[in-house]
């Protein structure tokens, strides 16, 4: 077969656009055999397809530099000591999240998650982010959304808290609402592919998209910020799991930085990441949603990183909501459920640190704000409805403060 001459070549396309795929007979040479080229053939064309498109490449930029300047605007979280007795010689701190631009943790998440869509090339104009949420990075990603223009599509439990999905439709997004948690994945997906939109998916990409290794993190802020304490290393840090990428971002930067502070997760009831870590078992699930909101999955996360944690501890739903309505008598602060089940953990380890003699600190997270959740962990009407005793656990925090011991 004769070399084609370059005017039987397809024509490309100006500029943007794709260079078509010539079928077989269209005056291309036959494939070359494994064995090489057959005898008396000429050289082969360079099959070439061009995708640039100079308005997407303007949005896109466009869309990093605007979330890349929220960052740039928002001023670090605080570091809030929890008033304990000077002569425990143990400090504990709370790292508050609350104060960012949409009032949680999740901010941080949304924001990575927003970037890495972006840079991979994910998001795209007017086309709808959909996430599977239970509610707080539902609110992040709705404000990312509306911040770059894009929809916002979140599909999350029909017990979701009345509030967050205020929140959401403030910022410009939709709920979609499910009656079985378990299928909020699916659900994501399939609205994906219905829209021609793109599924965050926090569940698989959480522990991807941040930078553990610095650039501002939540474990590099943590340290900077403890750099003037009595104990600028503490001796744990303790995170609550939902994606399982805030634990996996902090034992990492840990681990990087050759610290030796310890990783606790707290889990919640209704939750298998507890079960999971301690069996060994990442096929472990559950078929009961998380009253605790924000944290507690009725699967194993692919973003929760089992061999990155030291310790984990499952804590009664009724001890985190104790633990809520303790830290507003100390600090005056509401805050979220999930602050709970972090603070009662952390609070066991200080008993620990006591005990033992052992003086150092103990950080933990203030999640997100307690005005979202009081027709919950605020209402004695919710509480009574759920079946949930607070009293015991309320005792055990008093009898701590006042002895150093745990119950």
């Amino acid at each position: 077969m004769s070399t084609p001459r370059a005017e039987d070549l397809p024509t490309p396309p100006p500029h943007g656009g794709s260079v078509p795929t010539a079928p077989p007979s269209a005056g291309l040479p036959d494939p070359v055999p494994a064995g090489g080229a057959p005898a008396g053939a000429g050289p082969r064309p360079t099959l070439d397809t061009d995708r640039s498109d100079d308005g997407y490449r303007g949005w896109l930029k466009d869309a990093v530099r605007k979330v890349q300047a929220d960052a740039n605007r928002s001023a670090d979280t605080h570091l809030l000591r929890f008033p304990l007795p000077d002569a425990w010689g143990v400090d504990l701190y709370l790292k508050d999240e609350s104060t960012h631009p949409t009032g949680s943790l999740k901010h941080r998440l949304a924001r990575s998650l927003f970037l890495y869509g972006l840079c991979n090339g994910w998001i795209r104009p007017d086309r709808p982010v959909i996430e599977a949420s239970s509610g707080s990075t539902a609110v992040s990603e709705a404000y990312f959304a509306k911040l770059i223009g894009v929809p916002f599509i979140a599909v999350m439990p029909r017990t979701t808290s009345a509030e967050k999905c205020r929140l959401i439709e403030f910022h410009g997004g939709r709920c979609h609402f499910v009656d079985d948690p378990r299928t909020m994945y699916e659900e994501s997906a399939a609205l994906a592919r219905d829209t021609g939109g793109h599924y965050m998916d926090q569940f698989t990409y959480a522990e991807r998209a941040t930078d553990w290794r610095g650039n501002n993190n939540i474990a590099e802020s943590i340290y900077r910020q403890l750099e003037r304490e009595r104990y600028p290393e503490p001796a744990w840090i303790v995170a609550t799991a939902g994606t399982g990428g805030t634990s996996a971002t902090i034992a990492r930067y840990v681990h990087y930085m050759q610290y030796d502070t310890r990783i606790c997760v707290a889990d919640p009831e209704n939750s298998c990441f507890y079960e999971g870590w301690t069996t060994g078992n990442p096929e472990v699930t559950t078929d009961r949603s998380s009253r605790i909101e924000g944290i507690g999955r009725p699967r194993m996360e692919p973003s929760f990183l089992p061999g990155a944690v030291d310790r984990m501890m499952k804590v009664p739903d009724a001890a985190s909501v104790a633990a809520v309505r303790a830290l507003e008598d100390a600090i005056g602060r509401k805050a979220g459920g999930s602050t709970g089940t972090g603070l009662w953990s952390a609070l066991k380890i200080v008993s620990e640190m006591v005990a033992a003699g052992r003086t150092g600190s103990v950080v933990t997270l203030l999640c997100d704000p307690g005005d979202r959740y009081l027709d919950k962990y605020y209402s004695d009407d919710w509480l009574a409805a759920q079946g949930l005793d607070i009293a015991p656990y309320r005792s055990a925090i008093a009898t701590l403060f006042s002895t150093g011991r745990w119950p």
